[in-house]
């Protein structure tokens, strides 16, 4: 009872895949019913004239080659008044005209059903890709992007080559095999019989190892996105890699992932071969049972020559749904995989969305209140506990302390990339949760640590946040982040095409082209996470110029390290290890004399040691 239960589970699992990727593949198929009708009309048009298409050989047979008194009278009749000759060359234009007819209508439906295959998945792939671009920085996290781009990219591509070259085919194949079944049937009921009862053995042996193939086909497509990660980290960080000698390490993982997806692929290959021989064997049997028994009945006169000769036409080609389906299971299989991996994104939903009555931000002031807000990650401890303090609008902010204690992800609550998980943040007196998601956060502009520079031209990259901007003013914007000077000094100006990730940049240059994109967007808030760390002091000291212009007028709040920064702002959050909390003015907190304090002073310690290094005391 077990083992069944088991095989139900099983059935019901695939099915509920199926499903799954049919009801996102649906709406995209209903977006084109006349095409579709077109289709599905040339479909049934060429089962219905392969159908037909053996009927002038039997006639030549049954009348010309080897006459039988077992003849329709009608047909008789028909046969005299043309004459065998006549007859022969009226067979064979038929056999032309039908076969030409059915070349037409087979020739629409694949164009159709290709161009809305490739339509649908084309959709498809837009929107996941849409999708991806609103799930949580979590989920993000726990995938990697090298992975993503393999279900958008590889996983589509083996989608839309299955939807066109396999499924459709096997459509069309199965509806040749319901027609020429019951047609078989009717030709003679005791032959079809022994056709039938081929079907359920074909359907076990497909079952128990089309399992088999999917499984296989799933776990290589699971190998290849951890192969394609695998090379996109190390191709990203190529520089890393090669400084640390760590491209033998690499080199070997990335071979063992290889090694492990190539055994994948010839188990599902060797898994496919093996079904596509036992169908073809078993085929053979059923057609030699077919023959044998076909010849009796026409020796003892039940059945023509002619019809046995349609009988086994119409049998090896009923029969080629069953070819097909073992041809093409290994790549429905691996188009099964693929799909499952695209519907794992679909189905995923957005830990941060749009509360049902939220409304469009109107033009903020950027006052900001943080009361008693906790934040854990899911899966570790508080990050944040019940932290709470106010800047009015205008006014800086400084958040100092050692690194993992919850900085950034400050800035992460702010802007909504997660969501606190008690207390309350609000701007301008109003939960955030009470504004649209886009329309909170295009009034937040943030300047991270390792500032996104996109292939492109320094024009493009400047003005991402406001592609509509003129030229006058992505200069404006550059000249206020201190970015003008060394912009000019390309041979192309704000034109120059930038490098993936502003390779041809250094990282005071794309910390300034990131303020200068804050700049432009014109937002009352501006958040800027280290954005002075691993930078030179000539570096250092042109990004916080920059910060000074950037922020004039507009509440500003600063992740930082850097003591000298801090107490150039209003205010100074101090976070520790043990979730403490300091808030006030740089004076206010050095006249307390607490962890603050205790920063300063040992940050100028360590500034005296370094200043006198030349006599090697402090």
């Amino acid at each position: 009872m077990s083992i069944v239960n088991q095989v139900v589970e099983k059935t019901r699992s695939a099915a509920g895949e199926r499903r799954s990727i049919f009801h996102h593949v649906l709406p995209g198929l209903m977006a084109h019913p006349a095409r579709l009708l077109f289709a599905i009309s040339c479909l049934v048009v060429s089962v219905l004239l392969r159908i037909v298409e053996p009927w002038p050989l039997q006639y030549v047979i049954d009348k010309v080659l080897v006459p039988t008194s077992a003849q329709d009278s009608s047909v008789e009749a028909f046969a005299s008044q043309w004459g065998p000759e006549r007859l022969v060359v009226l067979c064979a234009v038929s056999l032309v005209v039908l076969a030409s007819a059915r070349a037409a209508a087979d020739y629409y439906r694949t164009i159709v059903f290709s161009i809305v295959g490739n339509q649908v998945v084309s959709d498809l792939r837009s929107r996941v890709f849409t999708h991806l671009q609103t799930l949580s920085l979590a989920f993000h996290q726990r995938l990697r992007g090298g992975d993503l781009t393999v279900r958008l990219v590889g996983d589509m591509n083996m989608l839309k080559e299955v939807t066109v070259s396999a499924a459709l085919p096997l459509l069309s194949s199965g509806l040749l095999l319901l027609g020429m079944f019951a047609y078989m049937l009717y030709l003679n009921w005791r032959l079809g019989l022994v056709v039938a009862a081929v079907l359920p053995l074909f359907w076990c042996m497909a079952y128990r190892q089309s399992k088999k193939i999917h499984s296989a086909a799933s776990v290589q497509r699971r190998r290849e996105g951890a192969l394609a990660a695998t090379a996109a980290e190390s191709i990203a960080a190529v520089k890393t890699v090669q400084a640390h000698g760590a491209q033998d390490r690499f080199s070997a993982a990335f071979t063992a992932q290889n090694k492990k997806s190539l055994k994948e692929g010839v188990k599902a290959s060797r898994l496919t071969a093996g079904l596509e021989r036992s169908v073809d064997v078993m085929i053979a049997v059923a057609s030699a049972f077919v023959l044998w028994l076909g010849a009796r009945y026409v020796m003892d006169g039940t059945l023509t020559a002619g019809g046995l000769v349609v009988y086994l036409t119409y049998l090896k080609r009923g029969f080629k749904p069953l070819q097909d389906f073992a041809k093409y299971t290994g790549r429905i299989s691996k188009a099964l995989a693929a799909g499952n991996r695209i519907t794992e994104i679909l189905e995923q939903e957005p830990n941060v969305v749009d509360a049902p009555a939220a409304s469009t931000a109107p033009r903020l002031r950027g006052a900001i209140d943080f009361h008693q807000v906790s934040f854990g990650y899911s899966g570790g401890s508080t990050v944040l506990q019940d932290l709470s303090f106010q800047l009015k609008a205008g006014e800086s902010l400084a958040i100092v302390g050692p690194s993992g204690v919850g900085k950034s992800t400050l800035l992460s609550l702010l802007i909504r990339l997660y969501d606190p998980t008690s207390g309350k943040i609000r701007i301008d007196g109003e939960d955030l949760r009470v504004w649209t998601l886009q329309s909170l956060r295009s009034q937040l502009g943030i300047v991270l640590q390792e500032s996104a520079i996109f292939a492109g031209s320094v024009r493009d990259n400047i003005a991402l946040s406001v592609p509509e901007a003129s030229l006058e003013q992505v200069i404006a914007a550059a000249k206020i982040a201190q970015a003008h000077e060394f912009i000019v000094a390309f041979s192309s100006g704000y034109e120059t095409t930038l490098g993936e990730r502003g390779a041809n940049l250094s990282q005071g240059q794309r910390q300034r082209l990131a303020i200068a994109r804050a700049v432009l967007a014109d937002t009352p808030i501006l958040m800027l996470d280290e954005p002075t760390s691993n930078l030179d002091s000539e570096n250092t000291q042109k990004v916080i110029a920059a910060l000074s212009h950037a922020s004039r007028g507009r509440t500003t709040l600063v992740v930082t390290h850097d003591l000298r920064l801090a107490a150039e702002m209003d205010h100074i959050l101090v976070v520790d290890v043990n979730g403490n909390y300091e808030f006030g003015s740089p004076a206010e907190l050095m006249a307390a004399g607490k962890t603050y304090a205790r920063l300063v002073a040992m940050n100028a310690l360590t500034n005296q040691c370094v200043e006198d290094a030349d006599a090697v005391r402090c």
